[in-house]
């Protein structure tokens, strides 16, 4: 069966070739890149409070985001940080930090999978004391060391081992800014 000459026509062989490749190239770039510019996003985004976005600014200057980045891709070693990002995720973020190095978890999600803010306080003083295995350096000179808390300081429960005998620890402005930065980053949760 020679199917009509096919194998020894070269325009037909070109025709059928540049078909397929339209045809895959709107299966498989156009139509999903459709889909999600028809996502709108979350039907609000608060915006952040002037703390949060002072803490935003803490994080690009200390270099966070070289390590970590804020976006899930849809790859199974991001999984457990959240769903794939979506367009509409970034309209809080300019510009958005997607990382480089991703040395460190995925932040996208941070505010959903840690809501604590005693342990990022501990984690930004000494960020073995919460996970041993960490490679990120210690934030220290955001704190101060005092023999009693005073009003209104917010102490960073910080584990004996950690802290200097007889001390509390009490966070300064920059990481408390920091934390409600990271407790703002959550994603919306949508269907896929």
């Amino acid at each position: 069966m020679r199917f009509g000459g096919l194998h020894t026509d070269h325009r037909a062989i070109v025709a059928v070739a540049v078909i397929v490749f339209f045809a895959l190239t709107l299966v498989m770039a156009i139509l999903p890149a459709l889909r999600e510019q028809a996502y709108s996003g979350p039907p609000s985004v608060p915006p952040r409070d002037e703390v949060a976005a002072r803490g935003r600014q803490v994080y690009m200057r200390e270099g966070c985001g070289f390590c970590h980045t804020q976006f899930v891709r849809d790859l199974p070693m991001d999984r457990p940080y959240g769903r794939p990002s979506r367009p509409g995720d970034y309209v809080l973020e300019d510009p958005p930090m997607l990382g480089t190095q991703r040395t460190g978890p995925d932040l996208a999600d941070v505010g959903t999978r840690q809501p604590s803010e005693a342990w990022h306080l501990i984690h930004l003083y000494d960020p073995r004391a919460v996970v041993p295995q960490s490679v990120m350096p210690a934030y220290r000179w955001y704190f101060v060391e005092k023999a009693q808390a005073g009003p209104g300081d917010l102490v960073a429960p910080v584990p004996a081992g950690s802290a200097p005998p007889g001390k509390v620890i009490v966070a300064g402005p920059d990481a408390r800014a920091l934390v409600r930065y990271l407790l703002s980053l959550k994603q919306a949760k949508v269907s896929p």
